[in-house]
């Protein structure tokens, strides 16, 4: 079994599941989905079509101070054939708010990235090793967890804390480094004397630790505000760290994975072999997205913080290389060219579309993502099309999709193929009809490996819901995907151009009421993404055989699973035609919650 690499990763799955309670563990088998149904997110009026042996993952993020979870399904087969297991407080677990995820080139582990200090947790790089093809269910290998630790400069032993009215005031032995107020900081081992959970009055004695917003940093001292304690004794002692709060991964080598530190402004290579953090370099402020390229020489670091892209030489000390000519304001996505030629990033503050030559790490070219006819600002997303050799690019902010041939242009840079494509939503006159709607907001894209069509995931939002399955008493979230011919780069059914994705949940159903913790970050140009906001309220993702089209939805707790190619036999006889909605797989109950479904929140296609 091989997985598609990862500088053409996209998200995860995460299917079918049977519910479990508070401390149940799941025993991985396989279970497929046959007719006749009785499995929770499998119709009863499709059955499967084996062929060749295909995967796809799928990372959740849990209820707060829980980890996430994964799970891997057949798509041929349309079975589960392993999971991580429900929470263990005693063994590895995915940490806490997983940002990311990416699997090593020789397919044999998937690596997911937890800003877990977010929620108070300790941050990390989780591992595990997915299921090969068996007739019986093993199970995902076990977790390995990789502590991401803070840079040498960036901890500090504390001479002095003390607090007064929730303003909290450490004095550090030696100052911290490439940090300024508003980054967070890690207080830890800290222990109040006398100070007991079972004293009257009761206290906690570990009223000091946690992770907090700096507010001013001045030299040795630093000022933050707690507004869960007061009236906390001065005391001297424990630690005061800048978590690196890791959000992306991506790697072209085996024995290295690469990881982006949002709070710590680095990134850090992890050696696949033992299992930890090998080197760490300081890159720009605040990097979201980075991509290494196919020939493993070098790494490109998008910088949203300051506006900046860093490339690193992939050798033992990642030893910076000067990026000439780039300007571009928010930059949030990078990919590589499978020749490792050009590296292309995308800006969201002024919608750029960046070309980099590799070989001077000069900019050649610099290409409005709108192309004129639209403003390309607050452009969020890049997907890279190794067979028609393209870049298509969502935009939130105009509801258009934007594609590129990434040659054809002066200095072999990208070319706008067409004006950009707006993407349909539904209206007061469509069926079902939306009077109360928002603008499309299409967020993810992703293409058949076969070149024939190419898929925009988008979502809008009403505050009075037009389905009557939620009830227009209640605000809701309508997840919808939209099929376009990639030769002609025209809307592939005209006549019906958006497939609602919940139908499969109960019938006619298209809406999903709105989770807080899916809220992604404002929709206004210029806003950066904070690992405390989820990035990826929706995904899409090509299985690799482009059999199957998945669309994660982290409101509705479920995965659409479209299939493209057809000929899955119904109760009738009949075959469900091509690019329709075939089932919707629904995630586990989070973790000792034993109710509240988990959000998919990223996917990864394998095969």
């Amino acid at each position: 079994m091989s997985f598609r690499r990862a500088g053409r990763l996209a998200a995860t799955v995460v299917p079918v599941l049977l519910w479990m309670g508070c401390g149940q563990v799941y025993r991985p088998v396989v279970i497929p989905c046959s007719a006749g149904g009785g499995i929770p997110g499998c119709p009863v009026e499709t059955a499967p079509t084996p062929s060749n042996f295909h995967a796809v993952f799928g990372i959740t993020a849990n209820t707060l101070n829980y980890p996430g979870g994964a799970m891997q399904i057949d798509v041929s087969g349309d079975t589960i054939i392993g999971e991580t297991p429900n929470y263990d407080p005693s063994k590895p677990n995915l940490g806490e708010n997983p940002t990311h995820a990416a699997i090593s080139p020789n397919d044999s582990r998937v690596f997911v990235a937890s800003a877990s200090s977010v929620s108070g947790g300790i941050d990390v790089v989780s591992s595990f090793t997915p299921v090969f093809q068996s007739r019986i269910g093993s199970g995902l290998g076990a977790v390995a967890t990789i502590p991401v630790p803070s840079l040498v400069n960036q901890t500090s032993s504390i001479s002095a804390i003390s607090e007064s009215g929730n303003l909290v005031t450490v004095t550090l032995s030696a100052p911290l480094s490439n940090v300024v107020a508003g980054y967070a900081i890690t207080i830890a081992g800290l222990v109040i004397p006398n100070c007991s959970v079972t004293a009257t009055p009761p206290c906690n004695p570990l009223a000091y630790n946690g992770t907090f917003p700096i507010l001013t940093i001045n030299g040795n001292t630093i000022t933050y505000t707690d507004n869960t304690a007061s009236g906390l004794p001065p005391l001297s002692g424990g630690t005061a760290a800048v978590p690196p709060q890791p959000v992306f991964l991506n790697s072209t080598q085996n024995n290295v994975m690469y990881v982006a530190n949002y709070n710590s402004n680095s990134v850090s290579a992890i050696n696949t072999a033992s299992n930890v953090v090998s080197n760490s370099a300081v890159v720009g402020a605040h990097p979201v997205s980075l991509a290494e390229m196919p020939n493993g020489l070098k790494i490109y670091v998008a910088n949203q913080g300051d506006n900046t892209v860093t490339s690193l030489n992939t050798t033992a000390d990642l030893s910076q290389n000067p990026v000439t000519g780039f300007s571009g304001v928010n930059p949030v996505w990078v990919v590589a060219r499978g020749d490792s030629q050009k590296i292309y990033v995308l800006t969201q503050g002024d919608g750029q579309l960046v070309t980099i030559d590799t070989a001077t790490d000069t900019v050649t070219s610099s290409l409005p993502v709108g192309g004129g006819v639209v403003s390309g600002v607050g452009a969020n997303f890049i997907f890279y099309d190794p067979i028609l050799n393209r870049l298509y690019v969502t935009n939130p902010v105009s509801g258009t999709v934007s594609v590129f041939s990434d040659t054809g242009g002066a200095n072999d840079t990208p070319i706008l193929l067409a004006p950009p494509l707006a993407i349909p939503g539904l209206s007061p006159t469509s069926t079902p009809a939306c009077a109360g709607c928002s603008p499309v907001i299409p967020v993810s894209v992703t293409a058949l490996l076969d070149g024939s069509r190419f898929y925009v995931a988008s979502y809008q939002t009403a505050s009075s819901c037009p389905d009557p399955i939620v009830g227009s008493s209640f605000p809701c979230v309508i997840p919808e995907l939209t099929v376009f011919d990639a030769n002609t780069l025209t809307l592939k059914y005209p006549s019906t151009p958006i497939l609602t994705l919940l139908g499969a949940v109960a019938a006619n159903q298209f809406a999903a009421p709105p989770v807080l913790a899916c809220g992604p970050i404002p929709l206004v140009p210029g806003a950066l993404y904070t690992p405390t906001a989820t990035r990826f309220r929706m995904f899409t993702v090509a299985a690799e055989d482009s059999s199957h089209v998945y669309v994660s939805m982290c409101d509705a707790g479920a995965i659409a699973d479209i299939i493209t190619n057809g000929g899955n036999v119904n109760n009738s006889g009949g075959n469900v035609p091509a690019d329709s909605l075939v089932m919707d797989l629904l995630t586990p109950p989070a973790a000792s919650s034993g109710t509240a479904l988990q959000n998919p929140i990223f996917l990864l296609d394998g095969q």
